[in-house]
């Protein structure tokens, strides 16, 4: 934060601006989505917790001595062309195959320097893994009232598999589960399994770090 920008906004001082860092830092590693800041160059200098679990997989991306890189070797020019946008202040989006998870898409965000000298950065904002994730998932279970067999073909369900092979998973009839997407509409108030889906997409991107703090 500049001094100018400190000088506009009455009653923060130093003190309560860092403790507003601080606080975001903490927010950050509630995300669901991985959120890492490098220098131009790659050098990693802040990740989240979400993004610290995806580094240690060493699927897509790792650290090697400080420094941000891809692990297939394949995928370098386009790291290496997404940082160089950045530093031109482009933003882009690069989608890496990560083996049997699909793909992982990263935004790269160039970020302005706070103060006048200081390094420009870029954050790069990682995709999640799933529709949902099973902190949110439960929240909004709870929230609604749904039993454990419902929460469990919801899960499946935003999954992307369909009726007969969540029946299928489950090892149980297919009327039996749609008698639970029935009850699971009527709870929610939604209109089909598509509404459905829609709405646990759209829940707050929270992980699954403090999955054992009491849910309300």
């Amino acid at each position: 934060m500049d001094a100018g920008m400190g000088q506009g906004m009455p009653g923060f001082s130093r003190d309560r601006l860092d403790g507003v860092a601080g606080g975001l830092a903490l927010v950050m590693d509630e995300l669901a989505h991985g959120v890492v800041v490098t220098s131009l160059k790659g050098d990693l200098l802040h990740a989240n917790q979400a993004a610290r679990t995806e580094l240690s997989r060493r699927e897509v991306l790792g650290v090697q001595e400080g420094r941000l890189q891809t692990i297939d070797i394949r995928h370098d020019r386009e790291l290496t062309q997404a940082l160089s946008k950045a530093e031109t202040g482009r933003r882009s989006l690069v989608s890496l195959r990560c083996g049997g998870r699909g793909r992982l898409c990263i935004a790269f965000i160039p970020l302005r320097a706070e103060k006048i000298g200081a390094r420009p950065t870029v954050a790069l904002v990682l995709s999640r893994a799933s529709v949902c994730d099973t902190l949110m998932l439960c929240f909004f279970a709870r929230t609604h009232g749904l039993t454990p067999a419902e929460e469990q073909v919801l899960t499946i369900l935003c999954q992307g598999y369909s009726t007969p092979q969540v029946a299928l998973q489950l090892k149980v009839a297919v009327p039996t589960v749609r008698s639970h997407v029935r009850s699971l509409c009527a709870k929610t108030q939604s209109h089909g399994v598509r509404e459905l889906v829609g709405q646990v997409a759209v829940l707050p991107p929270l992980g699954a770090a403090r999955l054992l703090d009491p849910l309300h």
